[in-house]
């Protein structure tokens, strides 16, 4: 969520960033800041009423220890008519608040300077490529033919059991699903990441703290009887582990990470973008969360790519980290750098990793909060990103590392799958 004072004290620069972003509503900011002024009015009123009613108060008690009753009984007569008029102020001033708080938090976090301007993915920037693209046998397949050929993945057995999006890993499949969690858990334990195993069902608060709503409440999965969420990823609780909570600028940055299964709905997605592991319902994913000081979240962020990067030279995949322009980001992101791996037998990238720097929009609604050397409150900044999400990866170390009669797995994960290769 944006700070209050800072569009107050900064309109014309909010509003041309989130030009940037490509947010419609541009309007909105204006419409904060009326709520705001009638917030403001109305707490001098409130105040001023009280502070009258304190004042007066104390001459009653001054009369009494006078004597003079009649006097005290006028001015008591005084102070119930302005109680009574404080009521209507005080109802005033809550739905105000409301109305300004449900103004705010439609309002989108604003993107960095280095962030481009462009409404569409195909405006996004290349910032480097890695890796050799390969060059396949003639009849290479793609992966659904692959986890059928290997009995690896059953796609049709999830559509039965619960429908679309909802694979069975089976046999070695399995196998190198835990393989790859527990290799990507290790590596960033190397890292000096602590390692969680969070709740799969977060409560509204939690999923308001990260920006997951109001923005993308119909994206998710909800239980209304109890009011939980299915989390679309592990960043929406590892992040609010600090919320409401004041951290020692000396343990900063504190570093997280975890695995978990994801839920999304993915609304509105269908085609051949879909078929496969390409866009599942329910995928599993590791993630790395940081807390970190503000003058350090961007230093953070690329030490974070540098540390994905890495992971994917180790699978041998290709690979292109890209950065987001304005209008293809998140809604709680200021910066975002996406990785793709390519699929030589779809010949396409899939996109297998985010890693963002929210600054203080999520830290801001989550209260988490340090004191500097000066002893002052400040928000830290927090950053995520995917490290990785299973389902892209495995198609394309099936896709990409298939012979005519097995399938080569890299060096990396032959001692956790146990063998080099699935035949």
């Amino acid at each position: 969520m944006l700070q209050l004072g800072f569009i107050r004290q900064n309109t014309a620069l909010v509003k041309e960033r989130l030009a940037i972003k490509n947010f419609k509503a541009i309007d909105l900011v204006d419409v904060v800041l009326q709520f705001d002024d009638q917030r403001k009015k109305l707490q001098l009123e409130s105040d001023t009423t009280q502070s009258k009613i304190n004042t007066i108060s104390k001459e009653i008690g001054q009369l009494m220890a006078k004597g003079e009753k009649e006097k005290a009984e006028d001015k008591k007569k005084e102070v119930a008519v302005l109680k009574s008029s404080l009521q209507p102020i005080a109802d005033q001033l809550q739905k105000v608040e409301s109305q300004l708080n449900d103004a705010l938090v439609t309002l989108p976090n604003l993107p960095a300077k280095s962030v481009p301007p462009g409404k569409t993915p195909a405006e996004n920037i290349t910032i480097r490529e890695g890796g050799a693209k390969p060059k396949l046998f003639p009849g290479a397949v793609p992966h659904w033919d692959l986890a059928k050929k290997y009995n690896l993945i059953d796609f049709e057995l999830g559509n039965k059991i619960t429908g679309s999006g909802f694979p069975f890993y089976i046999n070695k499949g399995a196998k190198l699903q835990r393989a790859l969690i527990q290799y990507f858990l290790d590596y960033n334990l190397a890292a000096g990441y602590t390692e969680y195993q969070p709740p799969l069902m977060v409560n509204e608060a939690t999923a308001f703290g990260t920006g997951q709503l109001p923005d993308k409440e119909g994206q998710m999965y909800y239980m209304n009887e109890d009011k939980y969420y299915m989390i679309p990823t592990a960043e929406v609780p590892l992040t609010n582990i600090y919320r409401d909570e004041i951290v020692k600028e000396t343990d900063l940055p504190l570093k997280m990470t975890g695995y978990t299964p994801c839920f999304r709905r993915e609304a509105g997605s269908y085609g051949k973008d879909v078929r496969g592991l390409n866009r599942l319902h329910q995928f599993d994913k590791v993630e790395i969360v940081q807390i970190v000081h503000p003058d350090k979240s961007y230093e953070v962020i690329e030490g974070m790519v540098a540390h994905i990067e890495k992971l994917l030279q180790s699978l041998e995949l290709p690979y292109r980290i890209l950065l987001l322009c304005g209008g293809d980001m998140s809604f709680a992101s200021a910066l975002t750098y996406d990785f793709e791996v390519y699929s030589a037998a779809q010949e396409k990238w899939l996109e297998v990793s985010s890693v963002s720097n929210f600054e203080t929009f999520q830290t801001n609604r989550m209260k988490i909060r340090f004191k500097d050397s000066n002893n002052k409150t400040q928000l830290v900044h927090s950053l995520n990103g995917s490290s990785l999400a299973l389902p892209r990866i495995v198609a394309c170390l099936l896709e990409n590392h298939q012979t005519e009669n097995s399938i080569e797995l890299p060096p990396a994960l032959h001692p956790y799958f146990g063998s080099p290769s699935i035949i």
